[in-house]
């Protein structure tokens, strides 16, 4: 997909971030909407079904963790991304931002090229969407066959046990999108006895061994995520 393929939703009550970063977002080609309050940002969302919004924290009335909530009750948004664009960079704020269902979170200041580099990829998610659908995943130098069970660095077959398998193959379905414990432990482990989230931590320390550091990143207070 082009860049005028995709519609980009700004939500920022200020004036001047709305017209500075709104401009770099268009001079990319990107199709953008925009507004000052998550009042009106719901309602701009349900009618252009965004594919992904750029959303503040800090706004009066309905603030940024409000209305992604709201965001995230909407079934035909349910594949709509969003991105907080804030000043609040403390790690409770993060938190609180993944557990409302935000797929990234962006402190400013940022450079527009880096910020338009974040945006990429985070929509990237929709150009390998088919991928998605298929039983092998291919990435940068790794490959994952979901039937075979097998994995493949750089062309060389690894042998992984069945729950690193696993958890990698949780992880790598959804890129960028960040996986809390709670969800890990669930999917993988699901029913089993599990000692606790160091099981976790533990698998992921074993899985960067042998796939390398550069694929599973730690986002602090909350679980990990796959970079591609």
């Amino acid at each position: 997909m082009e860049s005028n393929d995709y519609r980009i939703l700004l939500v920022d009550d200020e004036p001047d971030i709305l017209e500075i970063v709104g401009y770099n977002l268009k001079k990319e080609g990107f199709q953008l909407f925009m507004a000052s309050n998550g009042e009106d940002a719901v309602e701009i969302a349900k009618q252009e079904k965004p594919h992904l919004i750029l959303l503040d924290v800090m706004m009066p009335g309905m603030d940024g963790i409000e209305t992604c909530d709201s965001i995230r009750g909407i079934p035909d948004l349910s594949n709509t991304l969003i991105a907080f664009l804030t000043a609040r960079g403390e790690d409770y704020s993060q938190v609180a931002g993944f557990d409302a269902g935000a797929d990234d979170y962006i402190t400013k200041p940022i450079k527009p090229k880096v910020l338009i580099s974040r945006v990429r990829a985070l929509l990237r998610r929709f150009t390998s969407q088919d991928q998605r659908k298929s039983t092998v995943l291919e990435y940068t130098n790794l490959t994952i066959d979901l039937e075979k069970y097998q994995v493949r660095l750089k062309g060389k077959k690894l042998d992984l046990p069945r729950k690193e398998f696993e958890l990698l193959s949780l992880l790598s379905s959804r890129p960028g999108k960040v996986f809390n414990r709670d969800e890990i432990l669930d999917k993988i482990w699901g029913n089993e006895v599990v000692v606790g989230g160091r099981t976790i931590d533990v698998h992921i320390r074993k899985l960067r061994e042998k796939i390398g550091e550069g694929y599973i990143k730690t986002v602090k207070g909350v679980g990990y995520k796959f970079e591609v």
